[in-house]
Order: C-alpha cells, then sequence, then structure tokens
C-alpha cells in the first residue's frame, strides 16, 4: 500500500523543467465581484439583444422574443429622406472630429514640450471646463448665435461641438505627447528642424495611437449629439441621426418598434465601422526605445 502511493506520489510531480501555473482559489469575494459584473453585461446585453430581434421582427414591440423574421423594417427606414439625417450626422461629427483632433494636437504640443507663460494656470482652466455641463452653456450659446445669424447652420454647430470637445482632447492630447522624450525633439532641433517640422515628422508618428484614441472619443461625443443640434437647429433636413431616432418615439401614438431598431441599428453602424478600423492601431503602447539611433 505504501509503494503504491508513493508511486501516485512521483506521477502527480511535474516533470523537470515544467512550468507550473498555480491558479489561486475561488473565494466568497471573488465569486461576488464575477456574479455583479456578470449582472451588469446582462443590463448592457438583453437592450442589444431587443434592437437587433426587433429589427427583424414583423410584429416587434416592447418585449424581448424571438422575430417573426422580416427586411420590411430595413426597407421601410433605408430611403433618401430618413438616411439624410445620418449624413447630417456624418458632416457633424467629422468636421467637429477634424478640428478638435488638430487644434488639439497643435495646444498639447506647445502645453508639453513648449515653455508658455502660465502654462500651469491654463491646464487647471482646461481642466476644470472638462467638467463643466453642456446644459450651462446652452442658453448664452443660443442668444450668440442668434445675435450673429449662425442659428439652423450644420458649420458652426459642427463647429461649437468642436469646441466643447476641447478641452478634453487637448488634455489627452497632452498626456500622450508628455510619453514621447525630450532627446528626440532636441535631436531634431540640432538637425536643424522647425517646430511645426518636429511636431509633424517625429511627434505626430509617435503619438498616432493617441490621436486615434481623442478621434474616436470626439467623434462618439459628437455622433451622439441631441440637445446642442436641437436647439441650435430648426430646419427638419438638416437635423442629425439623434434627433431622428427620437422622431420616431413622438410621431406615432404607438412607435413603430420593427423601423425604430432597424434605424437605431443603421445610425449606430458608422461608430463601429469606425472603432474596428482603428482597432488594430491602437495597441495601447508607444514603442521609444528604438527612436533614437546609438
Amino acid at each position: 500500500m505504501t509503494a503504491l502511493l508513493a508511486v501516485r506520489a512521483r506521477r502527480r510531480r511535474p516533470p523537470a523543467g515544467a512550468i507550473v501555473v498555480r491558479y489561486p482559489r475561488a473565494t466568497r469575494a471573488g465569486v461576488l465581484v464575477n456574479l455583479g459584473l456578470g449582472l451588469v453585461a446582462v443590463a448592457f446585453t438583453v437592450p442589444l439583444l431587443w434592437l437587433l430581434f426587433a429589427s427583424f421582427d414583423a410584429h416587434a414591440s416592447w418585449d424581448l422574443r424571438l422575430p417573426d423574421l422580416t427586411a420590411s423594417n430595413y426597407g421601410a427606414v433605408l430611403h433618401s429622406s430618413t438616411l439624410q439625417p445620418i449624413w447630417n450626422s456624418l458632416y457633424l461629427a467629422g468636421v467637429s472630429t477634424g478640428v478638435t483632433v488638430v487644434l488639439s494636437v497643435l495646444a498639447g504640443y506647445a502645453l508639453s514640450k513648449k515653455a508658455v507663460p502660465l502654462r500651469r494656470v491654463i491646464l487647471i482652466a482646461i481642466l476644470f471646463t472638462t467638467g463643466i455641463p453642456i446644459t450651462m452653456m446652452i442658453v448664452p450659446v443660443y442668444e450668440l448665435f442668434s445675435s450673429f445669424g449662425l442659428l439652423d447652420s450644420l458649420l458652426w454647430t459642427s463647429l461649437f461641438l468642436a469646441a466643447s470637445s476641447l478641452p478634453f482632447a487637448i488634455w489627452l492630447m497632452k498626456n500622450f505627447i508628455d510619453a514621447v522624450p525630450d532627446e528626440l525633439e532636441e535631436a531634431a532641433n540640432m538637425e536643424g528642424a522647425s517646430s511645426l517640422r518636429v511636431l509633424v515628422r517625429v511627434i505626430v508618428p509617435l503619438v498616432m495611437p493617441g490621436i486615434f484614441v481623442t478621434a474616436i472619443v470626439t467623434f462618439i461625443n459628437s455622433w451622439g449629439q441631441f440637445l446642442i443640434p436641437f436647439v441650435l437647429i430648426s430646419t427638419p433636413s438638416k437635423l442629425p441621426g439623434a434627433i431622428a431616432v427620437y422622431q420616431f418615439l413622438s410621431q406615432f401614438i404607438t412607435p413603430k418598434f420593427g423601423q425604430l431598431a432597424a434605424y437605431s441599428l443603421i445610425f449606430s453602424l458608422p461608430v463601429i465601422v469606425l472603432y474596428l478600423g482603428m482597432a488594430r492601431r491602437l495597441s495601447g503602447a508607444f514603442a521609444f526605445g528604438g527612436a533614437v539611433k546609438g
């Protein structure tokens, strides 16, 4: 019996040189945390499932159920009058994202690498403005737009969206540019490169993941804006998609849930495509080790 136990013990021992991975035992606190995360995941998954099922359901309702398959909901919303708000949203989000990214890169580079007077005060002011709710500014902004005749303009509305996103974008870009070693800029300056050339040829390629992050955050923020276009734009043909989704709920006594779900999924596609297109570039790390030649 003793010999048999000794043989079994030798079999359980790992071979020489093997890597042994010891997994932590499950604890009560860990189980509770995982259970809570699972409930949160379910809370987010159920509405998405309802959107998917209802968009293909011929008799869609509030209930989450297997759909009576049909493509009529998509056929009802895929025409020029309902797709125009999506083009308007693309214009608003595209212009605001482009302006925000360019200005945030310029401002972040100056605040990070240059001797700007009162830089600390400026950074504190930028950090403070990131916490100001947009609802506090909408009334004075409306009065300002009305005084200068800027109401009902997609261009000026997109510029205001850019201005509202700029403080956070500047703070974000400055943190990314802070990670670039100063030796790279000094080496470029010794070669006679100007500040603009250093920014374009040295800084921007190294912080490209940060630029992508800033662009995605700004685009999503502008894409889902409801209050600002609702206040500043009055012409129905210029309204963005977020307001069009709201109109699906308000223009009928009983909402057409199937068309609402189909339009909501179509409205979400640009953001999903943008994220998937940039996901490979968002490595989350910067490789500066080989940037300076020995």
